[in-house]
């Protein structure tokens, strides 16, 4: 195993640990940290390990962080729903 995947582990188990602990903020600021994290990390399984490899650690990590996608694809969504400026 290399150590980007190494590390890709550690921060699925962190994220999971952080998931189990009671938040008055629903988790959001770990989940800004965890991002500011995963986003480096999964590059540097792209570079270790390859494309596919790094595609199946983003669905990973979107699977774990699945609200910020949920929104994120509402917000998209409703940016092209505006339709042309008038």
């Amino acid at each position: 195993m290399t150590l980007s995947l190494a590390l890709a582990c550690i921060w699925a188990i962190l994220a999971n640990v952080i998931a189990m602990f009671p938040s008055r903020h629903h988790h959001w600021p770990a989940a800004y940290v965890l991002i500011a994290l995963g986003v480096p990390l999964l590059g540097y399984v792209t570079y270790e390990n390859g494309p596919w490899i790094a595609l199946i650690c983003f669905a990973a990590g979107v699977s774990i962080l699945r609200w910020p996608v949920i929104y994120l694809g509402r917000w998209i969504r409703k940016l092209f729903a505006k339709g042309p400026a008038q």
